[in-house]
């Protein structure tokens, strides 16, 4: 490679790296506690358990659970009503003042087979993960924030693919891994970064281009809607959204869209209006069984009056590359050793990032002693 081009190459990977280094650094910081939020929740008690019963135990009618959810916050309405991954006898109701998105919300948790109250008002916008998850998310910027760290994530991956340009140059009269300690410090700093960062390569292209596919999530389902569901939409426009006095049981919603995918378990339910669903449907988002299926959704729309299936349309390509990306960059899919692994991933892709941030410093001031040696007397007076 010619010294020209090389020159190139190392001024893209410097100001690429410079830009977003400090927003890395952030992002793998907060990603850290992340990797083990259910571990961290349940320190913090915001993880609720159901108490142990009898596996055959029936489940109660999801609309007993959805009016005494509505009895704890009747000024509020339901947006959206889910189970969790690892069991389906606890239904967590997600309350707003308004069926837009928004950060103000309440989660009402409730026994799926007793109705009973497992937490009434179990706040998760607040406290230590809290802050973390909307710093890593969004900055607590919103959509631009997302947007603007999603531009961070692709300046990562120009410096990691700028980075892996020079390293064969760079390395060209070193054996792989070599680190000269009889050097001066910079020049170890150098050797365990381009180490580092060439063992850390693959998992923190990974990360960060499923992060920045992560922050299009907003906009991509809005494309959805646009794209798939105007077709479907088509019969229902000029009508309002569905009252809630006007609605069939939401039960009979769920049994419908659970025949129409045999096989399948319930991720989440959008009601009327809200984000993810229409303003006459309860849609019904439904998960496979397997470890990859359990990562992809499958919609079913259903009339929130008659409880009669509308469509179940095929999830596009696109929606599945933003599915799998989420559980890839968390590392949440894999199990413990997964998550113990992502996270030593994550400890070096912090001292890379520091490392690199260390040597630009460094360089800055070894340039500038020269500098002041050469000035005369008179040009250091001020």
């Amino acid at each position: 490679m010619q010294s020209h081009t090389i020159k190139i190459w190392a001024w893209v990977h410097k100001w690429s790296s410079l830009v977003c280094t400090v927003f890395m650094l952030l992002l793998c910081l907060t990603g850290l506690p992340l990797i083990f939020h259910h571990e961290i929740g349940h320190l913090l008690g915001t993880e609720v358990e159901a108490p142990a019963m009898p596996k055959d135990t029936p489940h109660a009618s999801l609309d007993k659970v959805l009016d005494l959810a509505r009895a704890q916050h009747p000024d509020r309405i339901v947006q959206f009503v889910s189970k969790s991954d690892e069991t389906d006898d606890i239904w967590y109701v997600t309350m707003t003042h308004t069926p837009a998105n928004t950060d103000d919300f309440r989660t009402v948790i409730v026994d799926a087979r007793t109705t009973e109250l497992l937490a009434p008002q179990l706040r998760f916008d607040e406290g230590f993960m809290w802050v973390m998850f909307k710093l890593h998310v969004d900055l607590f910027a919103g959509l631009p924030g997302k947007l603007f760290l999603g531009f961070m994530g692709l300046l990562l991956l120009v410096a990691i693919v700028s980075g892996v340009v020079l390293y064969a140059p760079f390395m060209r009269k070193l054996d792989f891994g070599t680190v000269r300690r009889d050097r001066t410090a910079r020049v170890k700093w150098l050797d365990l970064h381009n180490l580092l960062g060439i063992v850390t390569l693959v998992w923190l292209f990974v990360v960060g281009a499923t992060g920045m596919i992560n922050t299009w999530a907003d906009l991509v389902i809005k494309y959805w809607q646009h794209d798939q569901l105007s077709s479907v939409l088509a019969p229902y426009q000029g009508q309002p959204t569905v009252a809630l006095a006007e609605r069939a049981p939401v039960q009979q919603s769920l049994d419908a869209a659970m025949q129409q995918v045999p096989g399948s378990k319930l991720s989440f339910i959008a009601f009327p209006g809200t984000s993810y669903s229409s303003p006459h449907h309860n849609t019904v988002f439904l998960r496979g069984n397997e470890p990859l299926t359990s990562r992809l959704l499958h919609p079913v729309l259903v009339d929130a009056k008659t409880s009669a299936v509308t469509a179940a349309p095929q999830i596009p390509w696109y929606l599945t590359a933003l599915l799998v990306s989420q559980p890839l960059h968390f590392g949440d899919y894999g199990g413990r050793a997964m998550q113990i692994l992502w996270a030593l991933l994550d400890i070096a892709s912090i001292f890379v990032l520091g490392t690199g941030l260390y040597l630009w410093l460094r360089k800055g001031r070894t340039a500038a002693k020269p500098a002041a040696m050469t000035t005369s007397p008179q040009e250091a007076t001020p």
